[in-house]
């Protein structure tokens, strides 16, 4: 299929609001055959409000700093210790809706932690992949122009605590979870698993070619 390479870039730490700019530029500007990117990167300390984000799920932020974002769904925390995958793709040309993208990003995060020994589950009633009742995994998309950006946010190894600053997602007493806590006694590696990150949800895309 024509355009359908994936640039695949690593980011390292990046603040929010610039890279929430930057996925803006390319996707007003992008054309017809430009490839598709996957963006991998880490976000310093920040909660972030989604476009139907209710001020009341915000319970103390303390000194982290809420940010307004385009995308879907409600406040979420971003920090160091998770990987943030942000994709950046034409859905009209690899014939994908919005519920095909999410299907597919919540499918390959449950088989990245399958390969991991966790069992996870994504849910009907709210996007996101669950171990047992806690998340462990968040997404929230937006569309302009037929092209997705924002993406998912999977915990790895990261400090929870300010989780307990919001109602994540907007649900009142949503436990949160990461790999590091259903996986106690492993040494996790940080950039093996943004790398699988990647590998897994490009092979899932339709129209697949090998990622740059």
């Amino acid at each position: 299929m024509a355009g359908s390479e994936i640039l695949c870039r690593r980011l390292g730490e990046v603040d929010y609001l610039p890279c929430l700019e930057a996925m803006k530029q390319f996707t007003d500007s992008r054309r017809e055959q430009t490839p598709d990117e996957l963006w991998l990167l880490q976000h310093p300390r920040v909660f972030t409000q989604g476009q139907a984000g209710r001020a009341e799920h915000v319970l103390a932020p303390g000194a982290i700093p809420v940010v307004q974002a385009d995308r879907g769904g409600q406040v979420t925390y971003h920090g160091p210790g998770q990987w943030v995958l942000y994709l950046l793709v034409d859905l009209r040309r690899r014939q994908l809706g919005v519920r095909d993208l999410v299907t597919l990003i919540e499918e390959s995060i449950v088989e990245l932690l399958a390969g991991h020994g966790i069992a996870a589950a994504p849910r009907a009633d709210a996007p996101g992949v669950y171990v047992g009742g806690a998340k462990i995994a968040s997404l929230g998309l937006r569309v302009r122009r037929g092209c997705s950006y924002h993406g998912l946010a999977l915990n790895v190894d990261m400090d929870l605590t300010p989780f307990a600053g919001i109602n994540p997602c907007g649900q009142q007493g949503l436990q949160v979870t990461s790999m590091a806590a259903q996986l106690p006694a492993a040494a996790l590696d940080m950039t093996a698993i943004g790398e699988a990150l990647l590998e897994t949800v490009s092979a899932h895309l339709p129209g697949m070619a090998t990622p740059q």
